[in-house]
């Protein structure tokens, strides 16, 4: 899965837009995914004003798309006890 086919999944499961956030950085209270060209690894966090929670770390984008799918899928059941488990 790519980051584009990741937002285009969320809108189509019309996740509001407000949860997350596709390019990285300061985002206030939203899960965002970016590629660090740097370290040449995927990011995938919580973003707290300029802090970066939960920062996890990964090889490739399919594999951080993954976790961020899992992480907002977290957040719709607790927010609105919506699920998409099963769901391609």
């Amino acid at each position: 899965m790519t980051v584009k086919e990741l937002k285009k999944f969320f809108k189509k499961h019309l996740v509001p837009s407000r949860l997350y956030h596709m390019k990285g950085g300061s985002h206030k209270h939203r899960i965002c995914i970016a590629q660090n060209k740097k370290k040449k690894e995927w990011e995938v966090y919580f973003s707290e004003g300029k802090t970066k929670v939960g920062l996890m770390h990964f090889a490739t984008e399919s594999e951080a798309c993954q976790r961020m799918k899992e992480e907002v899928c977290k957040v719709m059941e607790q927010l609105y006890g919506l699920s998409w488990k099963g769901l391609a």
